[in-house]
């Protein structure tokens, strides 16, 4: 998959360098390789040669490699799943604000490396008890603004949780939904809020 969108370089008087990776990182890299070979999109053999290089990977650039090919094929500003309870944001040249009246689906995936994506629930319609949004950020930033009696709970699975900021406090409804956040900031920030009641 090619992303047009440039990973952010340190630039040194010895020319550019890239940004290092950490052990979150590469734990997260690998549990996708995981997941892909149990898909049966990698076999084992291949399997146990990315995750080798996986956890003696430096930067991003070497993960990223890693992964390129089993991510799904997305047009540029993807607004579509794959199937009719999934809602893929995926920003490529231009932020991505999804607001107004729109109908929630059980999952949504949110992706972004130095541009912002915002999901505004405040005015979207909800029919489900629960909904699950899978939010990953480079340098960028991905913002959630939920209703107030909404219940917001960070999903254990989460990582970098110091950069996830969950300022949805306000007293949850019981008839409210409940938003599942599985979170993977790396140098950027995730927010959670609440618009102030009037």
């Amino acid at each position: 998959m090619i992303d047009r969108e440039r990973r952010p370089e340190l630039t040194t008087p010895q020319g550019v360098v890239e940004l290092r990776a950490g052990h979150a990182d590469r734990e997260s890299v690998a549990e996708q390789l995981r997941v892909a070979a149990g898909d049966g999109r990698i076999d084992l053999t291949e399997l146990e040669e990315r995750l080798d290089r996986a956890f003696a990977a430096k930067t991003y650039g070497e993960l990223d490699v890693l992964v390129a090919d089993l991510l799904p094929r997305r047009p540029s500003g993807s607004r579509s799943g794959t199937d009719a309870e999934t809602l893929v944001l995926k920003t490529s040249l231009s932020n991505i604000r999804q607001n107004g009246r729109w109908t929630v689906p059980q999952r949504i995936t949110a992706e972004c490396k130095m541009l912002s994506i915002v999901i505004d629930f405040t005015e979207a319609v909800c029919s489900h008890r629960e909904t699950t949004v899978e939010a990953t950020c480079g340098t960028g930033s991905i913002q959630l603004i939920v209703p107030q009696g909404w219940a917001v709970r960070i999903d254990g699975s989460s990582t970098n949780t110091a950069h996830i900021s969950n300022k949805a406090t306000a007293r949850v409804e019981p008839t409210c939904p409940t938003l599942t956040v599985v979170g993977h900031p790396r140098a950027g920030r995730i927010k959670i809020k609440q618009p102030r009641r009037r």
